[in-house]
């Protein structure tokens, strides 16, 4: 578990979220959200439309990343994270996805050979983009805001190469192959966490201010096999990055916060599934975000976004706190819900 450490920022305009990172206090919660650069956005299903070309292609477009990324800057959010896919470092690994429209690839990875000869990038080179990407908006930026990297964690990366597709539709047999099978996936595992610490540390030398682990199927995985394939990773991982930089751990919808805390992170990014006040009181030492369900976005009733964006607040009374959604924004919530729920969290200030 982490002891409370001072993260290191530069000087920023909006300094909410390095104040909160630090246990500052807060004139208000900052807020932003997973996926607020996508579907929900007119602009960005209108610049897709123009464009035409595959999303991968997108991913892989520096100036058109960087522009998607910076849309959500107009609805008054608190932090930018980069337009880019978690599936992102397995191209130069040699299991690169297309999207049709979701991500497909050609071959699944199910045997031991294949692991073998999954490439070990090197992000500079590799992902030379993903760096382009960051720099470029750490100078659109110009200290306005802080800038947040990511990556998909191992297992769930290995889900998706194991799948071929997005492993929704057969999780459990997903998941009992993988604890069938240790001798493909431990090597598996080892391989993907190595690439994932190589860029996330990349992306903090570009210029991300912090970084957050997307564990995006935790809420399928039992505790065993969580506790024995993503924990070990998780924990690595955290170990391994730039300890001045601050690192977010997302387990969607995982109720388990002692596994959480113990990752090594300094945020957990938590769903409905977990009290934030219990949770605040029993780790004093970590930074929480979260957690409104997306679906009351979605629904966009105003006086119900109202309701859940100030249960949320004083659940934590304002202290370690990055408000956010329990995971991404769904497809079908209008843009007036998520302006709406960004102006009412910054209505709702702070007592010293």
């Amino acid at each position: 578990m982490n002891a409370k450490k001072h993260f290191h920022f530069p000087k920023l305009e909006n300094d909410l979220i390095a104040r909160v990172f630090n246990h500052q206090p807060v004139e208000r919660v900052p807020v932003w959200m997973m996926r607020q650069a996508g579907r929900c956005d007119p602009e960005y299903r209108r610049l897709r439309q123009e464009d035409g070309r595959p999303l991968e292609e997108l991913f892989r477009d520096v100036d058109m990343s960087i522009k998607i990324s910076l849309l959500p800057r107009r609805f008054g959010v608190d932090a930018i994270i980069m337009f880019q896919d978690i599936l992102t470092p397995l191209e130069p690994m040699g299991a690169g996805f297309h999207f049709n429209p979701g991500p497909v690839l050609e071959e699944p990875i199910t045997d031991l050979e294949r692991v073998h000869q999954l490439k070990i990038p090197h992000p500079v080179k590799d992902l030379k983009n993903v760096g382009r990407i960051l720099s470029g908006l750490k100078s659109e930026l110009g200290g306005s805001l802080p800038l947040l990297g990511f990556a998909g964690a191992p297992v769930t990366l290995a889900l998706f190469m194991i799948a071929g597709k997005s492993p929704n539709q057969k999780m459990g047999d997903l998941i009992q192959f993988m604890d069938d099978q240790p001798h493909f996936t431990q090597p598996l595992l080892d391989k993907l966490t190595s690439v994932t610490i190589d860029y996330l540390n990349y992306q903090i030398e570009c210029g991300a201010n912090a970084v957050q682990l997307f564990e995006s199927f935790a809420n399928s995985m039992p505790k065993p096999f969580y506790q024995r394939w993503a924990q070990p990773c998780h924990e690595k991982i955290f170990r391994s990055l730039k300890r001045e930089i601050p690192s977010i751990l997302f387990a969607k919808e995982f109720s388990d916060l002692d596994l959480m805390a113990s990752s090594g992170a300094a945020a957990l990014s938590v769903g409905s599934v977990v009290d934030l006040n219990q949770a605040i009181s029993k780790f004093p030492e970590l930074i929480f975000q979260g957690n409104v369900d997306n679906r009351i976005l979605a629904q966009g009733n105003s006086e119900t976004i109202r309701e859940a964006t100030e249960n949320c607040l004083k659940q934590t009374h304002g202290k370690r706190h990055i408000l956010n959604l329990n995971h991404g924004l769904l497809e079908n919530t209008s843009l007036d819900s998520v302006i709406n729920f960004i102006n009412i969290s910054k209505s709702i200030l702070m007592t010293p």
